[in-house]
């Protein structure tokens, strides 16, 4: 069975009329259009597009961020700080002890004493001796007194009586002689009166020495030993007052005690410590940075730090120390990563003032490594 279909005379100068054919069955597909597949063709070229455009912008963006590098650098590192072990001057029995464990002292505070009996008794024997020193210089500075030159010169007129009547003696015993031709006079008289009148002139010339140098008074080499003498007992009376004053141990700054490691009664020396300190200002964080990132950073440039036992908390800091020598990445640093090669060590200094980031305590340190990053403030 056929069926003709039926044209439209109006149209019949445009569109020919189909030829005729048979009806398709049911299971006959009808086949795609032309347009159709333009149509599809069109949407796939669209989707590609802007894939690819998409894929461009992406891959734009990748190399920009790589070229510029991240504006934010993560390091890790511990908390480090000063420690200090105390240790008394002097070799003596232990007092008294002042301090525990964790206690907070401040810098001249006494924190141990020394028994100081023997050493009292020293410095009172040196005072005086000392002193006694003192007041020669003092007199051999003022010279002879007064009434010592006076003396000396009645030593003088002394001897000059003595002289005088030495040689009339001598002077009467030669006249007898020659009015009696030797008879009166015995020759031992004569040697006698000879001997006293040389003793005479002998005691003169003492006693006018001993009043010349008296009127001239001490030999300068003599003040010069006595002030000498009085430099020597005056540093030994030092060295005694300073060993007095190392009998009190001094904390040599603010600190906390870490270890109490003698006790009342036990004998100390130079070599053996009494407390170890932990030092509270300064504080920083030892970090390590790799090379690759050490052309970015510099001496003074503020940082950032947190602490895994404060979250949320960020305590500002800067960079106080860059090691001039490279070395390998170290165990102790705690990483993300295993990043293996050659890093520098560096300080960041932290302000801590409520003394929070204990010693060995893990810290993440943040650098911003924008161009507007400045130096700290220098004290």
């Amino acid at each position: 069975m056929s069926l003709t279909g039926t044209v439209d005379p109006s149209l019949s100068h445009d569109v020919p009329a189909p030829p005729t054919s048979p009806t398709p069955t049911p299971s006959t597909a009808q086949p795609s259009s032309p347009s159709s597949h333009k149509a599809l063709l069109a949407a796939v070229l669209i989707v590609a597009l802007l894939a690819a455009i998409a894929i461009g912008f992406a891959l734009g963006r990748i190399g920009g961020r790589a070229k510029s590098g991240p504006k934010q650098l993560a390091l890790y590192g511990n908390v480090d700080l000063r420690q200090v072990q105390l240790a008394f001057n002097n070799s003596e029995r232990i007092a008294t002890v002042l301090v525990q464990e964790g206690d907070k002292v401040a810098r001249g505070q006494v924190l141990a004493r020394l028994d100081t009996s023997r050493l009292t008794s020293q410095v009172g024997a040196a005072q005086a001796a000392m002193e006694a020193q003192q007041a020669i210089v003092q007199r051999l500075h003022h010279g002879s007194r007064p009434e010592e030159i006076a003396q000396a010169r009645a030593n003088v007129v002394s001897a000059k009586a003595d002289l005088v009547n030495a040689e009339q003696q001598w002077q009467r015993l030669q006249g007898l002689a020659k009015l009696t031709t030797g008879r009166a006079v015995s020759q031992q008289d004569l040697d006698g009166a000879k001997a006293a009148l040389d003793v005479a002139q002998a005691r003169l010339a003492v006693a006018q020495k001993g009043f010349d140098m008296a009127a001239i008074g001490p030999r300068v080499e003599d003040i010069a030993q006595g002030e000498a003498q009085l430099r020597g007992n005056q540093a030994q009376l030092a060295l005694l007052h300073r060993q007095l004053a190392d009998a009190e141990l001094i904390a040599p700054s603010d600190a906390v005690v870490r270890s109490r490691l003698l006790e009342p009664g036990e004998m100390v020396s130079p070599q053996k410590p009494v407390f170890d300190l932990a030092i509270t200002d300064p504080k920083w964080i030892r970090t390590y940075v790799p090379e690759s990132d050490l052309g970015r950073i510099h001496s003074g440039m503020r940082a950032s730090i947190s602490a895994d036992s404060f979250p949320g908390r960020t305590y500002p800091g800067w960079i106080g120390f860059i090691s001039a020598v490279a070395e390998f990445t170290p165990k102790a640093v705690q990483t993300e990563e295993l990043r293996p090669g050659l890093v520098y060590e560096i300080r960041v200094f932290v302000n801590d003032p409520n003394d929070e980031l204990r010693l060995g305590m893990p810290a993440t340190v943040h650098l911003s490594l924008q161009p507007s990053a400045h130096r700290a403030p220098q004290d």
